[in-house]
């Protein structure tokens, strides 16, 4: 049971900051299935700075981890541009210019990666090598049944999660700029007639999305992957999309959602390893939260209730 609570938050809290990220863009109004190049090109800007720049620091310092997240949030928030552009200022379609980030950021980041390495090291790999992640067990609160693990073996990027989680929900629901924000994706029209620009809300929306996706594939880099590569583009950013569909663009919904498929994809593994099962059954573990996707769309996809105007190109004429 603790390894399945340990391992569940440690993917869980990476996909809830994703999805945040994508609750931010719809909840303005902006389809996001661009949280997958989002994720992928923000680890990609931070693994880049970790290899950069740990070369300053004592072998034995984190310093160099704590500050690829932020970096991270900004490559992200970076690439998030372009999909703010493609729809805002052009009209593109949303979805379309979705998949099209996505497959821009695999391509680009693995073009990128190979380059860089084959120009610094002599070793055109696809892969930047970041320092395994240390892990904090909390004293005496590790020592409660079963809640302990929640305290136990834990991720510094975990605490960063949350609080920048925290700080979301704060900025989302209880300050002008949130209200601004729902209100461009529920009646854009109104928010207009309040002199306030929504394509200027939108755009912001987006990039602060980009920049939550970037933190959780930093995450993911740090701990499933121990390093950036191509292989970060697994899913999560399309799972984060699921995730917040069904905690009903709400984010402590979302959480919830999130740890249901963190602790599905963790206990699936743990059932694979107490069985003594072959090698290759352990990456069947991998589907186990898509599968529970699909029957949770399938039973409560007609109770969710998206953004009035998510999706749509906003005209100033239909007011």
């Amino acid at each position: 049971m603790n390894s399945i609570i340990i391992d569940g938050l440690s993917f869980a809290l990476p996909l809830f900051i994703i999805a945040i990220g994508g609750i931010y863009s719809e909840r303005s109004g902006v389809v996001n299935l661009a949280l997958e190049g989002m994720l992928g090109f923000g680890a990609f800007v931070g693994g880049l700075f970790f290899v950069l720049v740990s070369g300053f620091f004592i072998a034995s310092s984190t310093m160099p981890m704590y500050l690829s997240f932020p970096i991270a949030a900004l490559g992200g928030a970076i690439f998030a541009m372009l999909h703010a552009v493609l729809t805002i200022k052009f009209h593109a379609n949303q979805v379309i210019s979705g998949v099209v980030v996505n497959i821009v950021s695999l391509a680009l980041t693995g073009f990128l990666t190979s380059t860089i390495n084959g120009m610094l090291f002599g070793k055109p790999s696809v892969k930047f090598m970041v320092s395994t992640s240390p892990r904090w067990t909390v004293p005496v609160l590790s020592d409660i049944p079963i809640l302990g693990a929640a305290f136990t073996n834990i991720y510094p990027f975990e605490i960063i999660i949350l609080v920048v989680a925290f700080f979301a929900w704060y900025v989302l629901y209880h300050t002008p700029f949130g209200l601004h924000l729902r209100a461009a994706g529920d009646n854009p029209q109104a928010l207009e007639g309040a002199g306030i620009k929504v394509s200027r809300v939108r755009f912001i929306a987006i990039m602060l999305s980009g920049a939550f996706a970037g933190i959780g594939g930093m995450s993911f880099a740090y701990s499933i992957m121990t390093s950036f590569s191509p292989a970060l583009y697994f899913g999560a950013g399309y799972l984060a999309i699921a995730a917040l569909i069904f905690g009903n663009w709400k984010i402590l919904p979302t959480l919830g959602a999130c740890l249901m498929f963190g602790f599905a994809r963790s206990a699936a593994y743990q059932l694979v390893l107490s069985l003594n099962a072959d090698a290759s059954y352990t990456d069947l573990t991998m589907i186990v939260p898509y599968l529970l996707t699909l029957l949770l769309l399938v039973f409560f996809g007609k109770s969710n209730r998206a953004p009035r105007a998510l999706g749509e190109l906003y005209d100033k004429s239909k007011r």
